[in-house]
C-alpha cells in the first residue's frame, strides 16, 4: 500500500506575542494608538452629550417658561415646577429636580436665543452655564460666557475669574455699553479678540509669594518660576518667549523684562516690569523697545508688537495725558497681596466712573467740533 504524503503546517510564529507582548516595540506602538483613538473618541462623545444636554435644559427651560408667561400668575409657575418636577424626577432621575427645572427656566430668560445657546454649548457645561445666568449685569454675563468658550475655562477657573472680578479689571468694563456690547459681538461670531478684552488693570500677582521687601527681578524670578499661574492671570493666549531679551541699538545694550507672544492678537507683548510708581520717561523706554520689535522681530502677518508697563502705582491723570494708548502701550497696577473684596470693589468702580466719564467728555468735545465746522 502507497503511504500517503503529508503535508507540514508550520505552526504560526510567536515571536511577535511570545513573553510579554509590552516589551515589544510594534505592540507598543500598537496599544498606544488604539488607546489614542478610544481617548479621542470619549473626549468627543462627552462633548457631544454635554451640547445635547445643555440644548435639552435649555428647551425644557423655554417650554416651562412660556406656559408661566401664558398664565400671568407667579403662583401657577410654583405649583406647575413642582409638580413636573415630581414627575420627571420619577421618571428620569435627580436631573429634573424643582430646583433645577428653576435653573432652567432662568437659562431660557437669560439666553433667548436658541443660535448662541447652541454655540456656547460646544463648550460650556452645564455647571458652567448656571454660573453664568446669575451674574447680575448681562454685560458680564456676556463677557464671561464668550471668555470662557474662546479660553476653554474649567467650571473651577471660571468661578476664580469670576471672584476675581476679571470683567471689572479690563478695560472693556470703563467704555460705553454700546461699545462693549460692539466688542463682545465681534468675539461671538468672529472669534476677534481686542486688546480691551486682553489687558487687565490690576494684576493679581499673589501667587509669586513675595516678601515685605523684594526687588524687580524677584517678581521676574517669580514670574518664571510660576508662569504656568502667571499665564493663566494674563489670559491663556499669551505665549512666553523669553526673559531679559538682548536688544543692541548704537552699540548700547538693553534688555526687555519678559517677551511673549498672542495668538489671537497676533503680536508680540514686551513687559516691563517697574518696582515703584509709573513715571513719564518709562513711556519713552518702551516706545524704544517696540520700534525696536517692529522693525527686528516682526515677522509677516504680525500685527505691531505692543507693550505692557507693570508698577506698582500709577496716577489715573498721567497716563491720560501721555495718550498710551495711542502707541500702542498699557499701563496696570499689580497687587503681591489680594485686598479686601470691598476695597478693590471701590476702587474699580471708581476707575470705571472715571473712564466712563473721560468718554462722555470726549463725545461732547465731539459734538462741539462738529458744531464749529457746520
Amino acid at each position: 500500500m502507497k503511504k500517503r504524503s503529508t503535508t507540514t503546517i508550520p505552526a504560526p510564529s510567536m515571536v511577535a506575542i511570545s513573553g510579554n507582548p509590552g516589551s515589544n516595540s510594534s505592540y507598543s506602538t500598537l496599544y498606544a494608538d488604539l488607546k489614542s483613538y478610544i481617548e479621542k473618541t470619549r473626549v468627543q462623545i462627552a462633548y457631544g452629550i454635554n451640547q445635547e444636554m445643555v440644548l435639552l435644559y435649555w428647551h425644557v427651560g423655554y417650554r416651562i417658561r412660556q406656559d408661566i408667561l401664558e398664565e400671568h400668575r407667579a403662583s401657577y409657575g410654583k405649583e406647575i415646577v413642582s409638580s413636573l418636577s415630581r414627575q420627571l424626577s420619577a421618571e428620569y432621575g435627580k436631573g429634573y429636580k424643582r430646583a433645577n427645572l428653576f435653573h432652567m427656566i432662568r437659562f431660557a430668560e437669560i439666553f433667548p436665543d436658541v443660535q448662541i445657546v447652541s454655540a456656547l454649548s460646544r463648550q460650556l457645561s452645564w455647571t458652567q452655564m448656571r454660573t453664568i445666568i446669575y451674574l447680575d449685569d448681562p454685560l458680564k454675563r456676556d463677557f464671561y460666557a464668550e471668555m470662557c468658550r474662546i479660553e476653554r475655562w474649567s467650571t473651577r477657573t471660571l468661578q476664580a475669574k469670576i471672584q476675581g472680578m476679571l470683567f471689572e479689571r479690563t478695560a472693556l468694563s470703563r467704555k460705553p455699553e454700546e461699545l462693549a456690547r460692539q466688542e463682545l459681538e465681534a468675539l461671538r461670531t468672529e472669534d476677534q479678540m481686542s486688546p480691551d478684552l486682553v489687558f487687565r488693570d490690576p494684576y493679581f500677582l499673589d501667587f509669586l509669594g513675595l516678601s515685605d521687601t523684594y526687588s524687580e527681578k524677584d517678581i521676574e524670578s517669580g514670574i518664571i518660576r510660576e508662569i504656568e499661574r502667571f499665564i493663566l492671570e494674563m489670559g491663556s493666549d499669551f505665549s512666553f518667549i523669553a526673559r531679559q531679551k538682548r536688544i543692541t541699538i548704537d552699540a548700547e545694550d538693553y534688555y526687555i523684562d519678559l517677551l511673549f507672544f498672542h495668538r489671537r492678537l497676533r503680536c508680540l507683548i514686551a513687559i516691563d516690569l517697574k518696582l515703584g510708581k509709573f513715571q513719564a520717561a518709562d513711556k519713552g523706554q518702551m516706545e524704544l523697545y517696540l520700534r525696536w520689535l517692529d522693525k527686528y522681530e516682526r515677522v509677516p502677518g504680525e500685527e505691531s508688537p505692543m507693550g505692557l508697563i507693570l508698577c506698582a502705582g500709577k496716577s489715573a491723570e498721567h497716563v491720560e495725558l501721555l495718550g498710551l494708548s495711542d502707541s500702542g502701550i498699557r499701563v496696570a497696577e499689580y497687587l503681591t497681596e489680594l485686598p479686601p473684596r470691598e476695597l478693590l470693589e471701590a476702587k474699580l468702580k471708581s476707575a470705571m466712573e472715571r473712564a466712563q466719564n473721560q468718554f462722555g467728555k470726549v463725545d461732547e468735545d465731539i459734538g462741539i467740533d462738529r458744531g464749529v465746522h457746520k
